[in-house]
């Protein structure tokens, strides 16, 4: 058969072309047909029941239009949002933008971008895998499967904490509107570590609470103990756990937690069943149990040799909190801004690796006191090290200030706005992006160079110019700028 145009027409009566293939891409729900420059894809259902399900078609109103982050309020899209917010969820999101009425009932989306498409030369030499063409869900790169991707591929640490971030922020965006993914899972998330970009799918089948229930439990390895637990229950059972904002909040740290281990939380050595889908069903529902468990080591894998020790308080005490007091307790799970903001903290403690040789070239240097890269072993001199703890004004009580954080330092590093006022936190909101100021670490000496930060301050009170120097010596205290809400910075050392 030859490929052929055909015309659809959306339900504001415009039209659009796609183009028709002999064996369109096929999902659970929904085959797929692009349009001629394959920007957008038309998309229509396998079951003529779904297709002409009056709760599918109002669900899909719903999500296109006002509780689409991607569409202005004034066009009929979430409130909240404006221009730069719509732009920024615009690149996380592949959200439906227009519903078909004709031929049949089906959704238009636009197309993944390509960098989410694998090369020609994404797997090294050598090897009979061929991904040309083919998505980029998470788990090509937290599987068994990553060791064949050519090194450019695979990204580091600090790329993976950049993805992280990102989906974090996504999530939280729907949680705030009262929407769950509800199969939030490595098949749905797309994600590109050259760029540490990813991008979550498969909207169209968002739960909105109280008005349209799930339609799938989700994909095995994310889908929450509860709900796994109870998957055997009638639907209309009062005792069966659905899908929500709670299970996504569990699917959330699994995927964090592979994006940074490679990974799954739960697979680890403890046997349950000579039955596999019995050993399955116990490890991941009833029994399901945390493979870096403090006080329960029977599920710990011998050679765990990088932890979530290793990544700093803020992401250690978030997914202790998740796997271990929330993993059987819905009411425990961190939230998605928890989330973020822990991760960006841990951002702020990334240091680059010095051996050329390291497998993730970046390490999260919380300890000042230990300054060794878990991943190779090397170890930072004592003199190279450098923190600055920031703190905020507390409100009301003048000259009274509170931990807001701790930056480690390493030459070249970029300081931003967030990063010298209080209650500024690096989310789709903040409109001024530009780098303020930098880290100079030249002959043992270290320095703070003022790019364009206005009114910066040095530790003596004087003002400091753009293209000028403030020299960083341990032990000094001195807020960063003369703005009201100025962060006041201390500088640490581990010499």
């Amino acid at each position: 058969m030859t490929n052929k145009i055909a015309r659809a027409i959306l339900m504001d009566e415009t039209e659009i072309e796609y183009v028709i293939t002999d064996n369109p891409p096929k999902g659970l729900m929904k085959y797929t047909y692009f349009t001629p420059d394959k920007s957008k894809v038309v998309q229509f259902f396998n079951s003529k029941e779904d297709a002409e399900s009056p709760k599918v078609r109002e669900r899909l109103e719903k999500i296109v239009g006002i509780y689409n982050p991607t569409l202005l309020p004034q066009d009929g899209g979430a409130l909240g949002g404006n221009q730069q917010t719509v732009e920024y969820f615009d690149k996380l999101f592949c959200w439906p933008m227009a519903l078909v009425k004709s031929p049949e009932f089906g959704v238009v989306c636009p197309a993944y971008p390509k960098k989410f498409f694998f090369g020609s030369d994404s797997v090294k030499a050598g090897f009979n895998l061929n991904l040309q063409g083919k998505d980029k869900k998470s788990k090509w790169f937290t599987s068994t499967v990553s060791k064949y991707l050519s090194d450019f591929e695979k990204g580091n640490l600090q790329k993976m904490l950049c993805i992280s971030i990102a989906l974090a922020r996504a999530v939280r965006r729907l949680h705030a509107a009262g929407l769950a993914h509800s199969d939030l899972s490595s098949n749905n998330v797309l994600i590109d570590p050259q760029s540490g970009s990813c991008v979550i799918i498969d909207i169209d089948t968002l739960v909105v609470p109280n008005l349209f229930p799930p339609e799938v439990a989700g994909t095995k390895g994310y889908i929450a103990p509860e709900v796994l637990e109870t998957i055997n229950l009638d639907f209309e059972d009062p005792k069966r756990k659905l899908p929500n904002v709670k299970t996504d909040l569990f699917a959330l740290p699994v995927l964090i937690y592979e994006y940074i281990f490679k990974r799954h939380p739960l697979m680890g050595p403890k046997f349950h069943s000579p039955i596999v889908e019995e050993d399955d069903f116990l490890s991941f529902g009833p029994e399901a149990l945390f493979i870096e468990n403090p006080t329960d080591k029977s599920n710990r894998p011998e050679d765990l040799k990088i932890t979530i020790h290793d990544l700093g308080p803020h992401l250690e005490k978030l997914f202790l909190k998740a796997f271990v007091d929330g993993l059987h307790n819905p009411q425990e799970r961190p939230t998605a801004n928890a989330w973020e903001r822990a991760l960006v903290k841990t951002w702020d403690l990334l240091q680059p690796c010095s051996n050329p040789q390291c497998p993730e070239g970046w390490f999260v240097l919380y300890n000042i006191k230990n300054p060794v890269c878990p991943y190779c072993g090397q170890e930072i001199p004592q003199k190279d090290v450098m923190h600055l703890r920031l703190m905020k004004p507390v409100s009301g009580w003048r000259g009274h200030w509170q931990s807001s954080g701790e930056i480690n330092l390493y030459d070249q590093m970029p300081l931003f706005i967030w990063h010298f006022l209080a209650n500024t936190f690096p989310d789709e909101k903040v409109q001024d992006r530009a780098m303020k100021a930098y880290i100079s670490h030249q002959n043992g000496e270290w320095y703070l160079i003022n790019r364009n930060l206005e009114g910066m301050l040095s530790p003596k009170g004087n003002l400091v110019p753009a293209g000028k120097a403030v020299h960083l010596q341990k032990g000094e205290f001195f807020p960063s700028n003369n703005k009201p809400n100025a962060l006041l910075l201390e500088i640490l050392s581990g010499a």
